[in-house]
């Protein structure tokens, strides 16, 4: 293990989901950090300056400006945006690209991408495979670089894919099969993993890590929320049709794939011991039965 990191490090991305956990993680260790922003008097990059973020304005297509905001820092950390079309997954591989050449031309020590799960090989999922070309452009840069590599979000459960509460039992619907085990993972925790990797007080061998805290099928995942609640549940799979777009099934049959393999959950625990599983995740976020209900 490298001696821990004491500079600035920067992050783009900062202002959003799991950027800002990434900055919430290195906040909370001390650290120094320098969110790269395309608007520094936007409500939420203000927000970071009055926590003590050094705010870096930015335009993907300025390399001079990008190479600016990553000047003297010791790590780097980066995602790109989600798409949601293939036009966004064209546009998502340009922002990719640009942060990586900007990191080389300004020599970072270290870069760590925030990719996604499975991103190590083609899928055929256009949204995922944009990450998998970022991971491969940075690969070939010559920088040192970790891939980071986060599975579903926990909080997609108290968002699209939440349970609601029918005649008196906890219902989970996905477009699924009931013996599908999603692997899962808390935004909170993707910031504590990426803050440990970037401070250098985690190894990542390979120079990737899969981001995977809880592996639970469909009805292990509604018996999680009926436990909760005190309450029967009942999983019921849908068929992909429901989703409504072919970027989104794509998804969906990607999830399937990935549970053929099953993921080492003591990696990740091992450099967050208290990485949170679906059912303490549940806990902590003060989880309670949908206001919503079916009537019995």
């Amino acid at each position: 293990m490298n001696t821990q990191v004491n500079g600035t490090i920067a992050v783009f991305g900062a202002t959003g989901q799991q950027g800002g956990a990434v900055v919430d993680a290195l906040l909370d260790r001390g650290a120094r950090v320098r969110a790269l922003v395309r608007d520094p008097e936007s409500g939420r990059a203000q927000a970071l300056a009055a926590r003590g973020v050094e705010l870096a304005a930015i335009r993907i297509d300025d390399p001079a400006s990008l190479a600016d905001a990553l000047a003297t820092v010791e790590a780097f950390h980066f995602m790109t945006p989600e798409a949601n079309s293939l036009d966004e997954v064209e546009a998502e591989i340009r922002v990719g690209t640009a942060l990586v050449d900007a990191a080389v031309a300004a020599h970072v020590p270290h870069v760590v991408f925030n990719s996604v799960f499975g991103a190590d090989q083609e899928t055929g999922v256009p949204h995922h495979d944009s990450k998998h070309w970022i991971e491969e452009h940075l690969g070939k840069s010559g920088l040192r670089a970790t891939m980071v590599r986060p599975a579903a979000f926990m909080e997609g459960f108290a968002s699209v894919m939440a349970p609601s509460l029918e005649h008196g039992k906890i219902v989970l619907r996905l477009p699924l099969a009931e013996d599908v085990a999603v692997k899962m993972i808390s935004v909170r925790d993707i910031g504590r993993i990426a803050a440990a990797v970037l401070l250098d007080t985690a190894d990542a061998p390979g120079g990737a890590i899969d981001l995977v805290a809880d592996e639970l099928t469909g009805p292990q995942i509604a018996a999680a929320f009926g436990a909760r609640a005190g309450l029967p549940a009942r999983y019921e799979a849908l068929p992909l049709t429901v989703l409504p777009s072919e970027l989104d099934r794509a998804m969906f049959r990607q999830f399937a794939q990935a549970a053929e393999h099953p993921a080492d959950l003591a990696v990740v625990r091992a450099i967050e011991p208290a990485t949170l599983d679906l059912a303490e995740w549940i806990r902590a976020i003060g989880w309670t039965v949908p206001t919503n209900a079916v009537a019995p």
